[in-house]
């Protein structure tokens, strides 16, 4: 082989093993899928958000009138059962209130009036059918905001696991089906990634507290747990 054809030769030596090398790293055919799981369970917890607000001519008074009454209401909620760790202090606003005056040249004068002070209490109730007996002690001790109602449960995992496995199915039957559709079948799963859908809230809202004359019906239903997955299958 003459010496100037050398460099071909050796150039093209090298090129046909990389060419074929990086025809060995194309990934296989795949396709990818996503499928939705749903699981139902009944709430085994609620959480509810009390308010106390009390108003006075000071925001001392107004504070220390709004204390009592809040102590009070945690003090029954102990005596009902609820331990300290479900008790939570969600927040706490002292608001001046105003009345406003028009006057002849089309402005407003101020006028303080009040001073508002609202304490509201988060509660978890892990006894779902004391629900109704805990609003109603509370509304007759003082609460008289609020109301909200969120049913939910303190350890879904096994729920979630069987709306997980619904997914995944789904998920396999819908590959299947679109394999036989192309001519082809399916390989072995390449990756499976979720996410959790956490379930829609049941809240309930309370219109006013007035006096309260037995223990406030309330339904908690169910919570739907939804997963959803993506599969990635290899296609032969």
């Amino acid at each position: 082989m003459t010496r100037h054809l050398l460099p071909i030769a050796l150039a093209a030596a090298v090129a046909f093993p990389a060419l074929a090398s990086a025809a060995d790293t194309q990934p296989p055919p795949r396709i990818i899928v996503s499928g939705e799981g749903e699981a139902t369970v009944a709430p085994d917890m609620a959480i509810l958000s009390l308010s106390v607000m009390r108003e006075a001519k000071s925001a001392r008074e107004a504070l220390d009138a709004n204390n009592d009454a809040m102590a009070a209401v945690i003090a029954a909620m102990k005596s009902a059962g609820i331990a300290e760790r479900d008790l939570q202090t969600a927040g706490i606003q002292i608001n001046p209130r105003y009345n406003y005056t028009n006057k002849a040249d089309g402005s407003q004068e101020a006028e303080l009036v009040a001073y508002q002070v609202t304490n509201t209490l988060s509660v978890r109730v892990r006894d779902v059918d004391k629900t109704g007996e805990i609003l109603d002690k509370a509304v007759s001790l003082g609460v008289n905001q609020g109301g909200g109602i969120i049913f939910t449960n303190d350890d879904p995992k096994a729920t979630i696991t069987q709306a997980r496995k619904k997914a995944v199915a789904d998920a396999m039957a819908k590959a299947k089906t679109l394999a036989e559709a192309a001519g082809v079948s399916l390989g072995k799963v390449l990756e499976i990634t979720d996410q959790n859908v956490a379930p829609v809230p049941m809240p309930m809202a309370a219109k006013s507290f007035d006096a309260a004359r037995s223990a406030v019906p309330v339904q908690a239903g169910e919570n739907s747990y939804n997963v959803q997955v993506t599969v990635t299958f290899e296609l032969k």
